[in-house]
């Protein structure tokens, strides 16, 4: 028999820019989802058609409403937008180049509520191909050490081990996390001054420092498009992805460095910023 907690509702929260190639797809797989009772999708100033197909489907589906910001705002503005707009009790944040399959959503919330106490859930994210996205498990980044061992940096994936259903890690993918409404509002949501990256692996620490689990579903694969609505501005989303970088590193562990660590986290990550901007520069040319 399911427990009360595993038949709760979730409300799905979208948030999109530009996604116009994926979303009609990513929401009719929404629509279809066990467990979903609300869906949200928030955008943020997409002028690519976008909005005409959220539209369309909000006419079809009366659990869809959204919500159109004039501006962008970021992604944690909008994934905040869209968890006030909602009541169930399970929260499920889902990117617009992702699609989940009719029972991702309920295995997940079923594996989260067997767990003792809070868990923030991610999924076997992998791409067309069938190959894993290692930002699906990552460690936690110690900016200190990356500055002593560059290489670090990219090591941060965790090896997937395949004896385990639920396996703990630091950090889930942004793409597809659920939890407790509860626990998302005792945590305050997602940070604001986050504009774009660095904003899940934020909420991800800031719950295991509530205490709660953080573990990604290993029997729960999941389809992720990557990178849909970055790739018409890679400069922007590269500079704001360093500037979230560099604020969890002030926010989480300068406070325990040094002026010279601290310089030299803040020189590491500019000069990379310089690199991947040659790197474009060079593509476009």
């Amino acid at each position: 028999m399911t427990s009360s907690a595993e038949r709760g509702g979730i409300a799905v929260v979208v948030v999109t820019h530009a996604s116009a190639s994926t979303i009609d797809d990513c929401l009719m797989r929404l629509r279809v989802a066990h467990g979903v009772d609300e869906i949200r999708v928030v955008d943020n100033a997409s002028s690519d058609g976008t909005m005409e197909i959220v539209q369309r489907h909000a006419l079809q589906d009366a659990r869809l409403r959204f919500i159109a910001n004039p501006d962008n705002p970021g992604f944690a503005v909008g994934c905040n937008q869209g968890a006030r707009d909602t009541q169930s009790p399970w929260l499920s944040f889902v990117n617009p180049d992702l699609m989940v399959e009719i029972d991702t959503l309920s295995r997940l919330r079923a594996h989260a509520a067997g767990v003792a106490g809070d868990a923030l859930l991610g999924a076997d994210l992998v791409d067309e191909d069938g190959v894993r996205d290692a930002a699906a498990r990552r460690r936690e980044p110690v900016f200190a050490a990356m500055l002593a061992s560059p290489g670090a940096a990219s090591r941060l994936g965790v090896p997937v081990d395949e004896t385990s259903i639920l396996q703990p890690v630091d950090i889930v993918s942004g793409a597809l996390m659920l939890l407790p409404r509860t626990l998302f509002e005792r945590l305050g949501g997602f940070d604001e001054r986050y504009r774009l990256h660095a904003e899940d692996m934020d909420l991800c620490r800031r719950a295991r420092q509530a205490g709660a689990l953080l573990a990604v579903a290993n029997d729960i694969r999941v389809l992720h498009i990557r990178g849909v609505s970055s790739r018409s501005r890679p400069v922007f989303v590269e500079w704001h992805k360093h500037r979230g970088l560099w604020r969890y590193f002030r926010t989480f562990e300068a406070p325990q460095r040094g002026v010279f660590t601290r310089l030299g986290v803040f020189g590491a990550i500019w000069l990379h910023f310089g690199a991947v901007f040659a790197r474009i520069l060079l593509r476009r040319g």
